[in-house]
């Protein structure tokens, strides 16, 4: 699907969006909590990337234009005792020209001595191209899945720099910490959306969407349900008589869906399905 749609923005101007800036507030000291985690990583001359033999880079901080990701931290409120990780793992070989191929890694630390609790990788989520990574974050709700089991929330922010053709996407994924692990159970729930056609001037046709989560007291397999109410906007401005553009929003749709888990995840309705890396 991905490749699909870069196919219609490759070649076009940019637009004057950033590329992936990972917000690493709560990494404290990145350096260190990286050679915790890797202890095989070798750290670079100028001391902003490790890498893992054989061409896997991981940054720790963004130059300004830098298109690499780095680390991103949060305290997770739930358990004050542990920061969340995500780790965006680039394979250096394969990407360039404005492309990403990597994987990510969650890893949920213990605050105090930074040792890893728990880590999960995801393979092939930092694959990006002309939809490109923007923002990477941890959304830290109140997800008590089950009395005895929270879960956390990664968004990661897709966009394109097509003036005509503009996109842009942020994903949910939900990971619940269990006694036996940390556990993938929403994959990929379209939370915020914006796109359509336009003439790159002021007429098209564009659509936005967006979601909120909610836990619901009816469980499915010992996991609470989940409520997911969307809004759909549209819109179709045009100029007028004057030369002015003017907007002509649509009647606003309401859709509500419920989220119930099937033993190993949340399966996600196809209308609120991410695009595939």
């Amino acid at each position: 699907m991905r490749l699909v749609l870069s196919s219609l923005f490759l070649g076009l101007a940019a637009a004057g969006l950033s590329p992936a800036r990972a917000a690493a507030d709560d990494c404290g000291d990145a350096a260190a909590l990286v050679q915790l985690a890797y202890p095989n990583a070798q750290k670079s001359a100028d001391e902003r990337s490790f890498t893992l033999e054989p061409h896997t880079s991981i940054s720790l901080t963004l130059r300004e234009g830098d298109n690499s990701f780095g680390l991103v931290c949060k305290v997770w409120p739930a358990h004050d005792d542990l920061l969340l990780v995500a780790v965006p793992l680039i394979d250096s070989a394969k990407s360039g020209d404005g492309q990403h191929v990597g994987d990510i890694e969650i890893l949920v630390l213990d605050m105090n001595s930074l040792r890893v609790r728990q880590r999960l990788l995801q393979p092939g989520l930092m694959n990006d191209d002309a939809i490109y990574i923007r923002k990477i974050e941890f959304d830290t709700g109140r997800y008590r899945l089950a009395p005895d089991v929270s879960a956390f929330g990664l968004r990661i922010e897709m966009a394109s720099d097509s003036r005509p053709n503009p996109f842009r996407e942020t994903d949910l994924r939900l990971y619940a910490l269990t006694r036996d692990g940390l556990r993938l159970v929403l994959d990929g729930l379209v939370v915020d959306s914006y796109g359509g056609e336009g003439d790159a001037n002021c007429a098209g046709s564009f659509h936005s969407s967006k979601a909120g989560l909610s836990m619901r007291s009816a469980s499915h397999h010992g996991y609470r349900d989940i409520s997911v109410v969307e809004r759909r906007d549209t819109d179709e401005p045009d100029l007028d008589t004057q030369g002015e553009c003017q907007s002509h929003p649509g009647k606003p749709v309401k859709r509500t869906y419920r989220l119930r888990y099937d033993g190993n995840r949340y399966p996600v309705p196809a209308a609120l399905k991410a695009l595939e890396p």
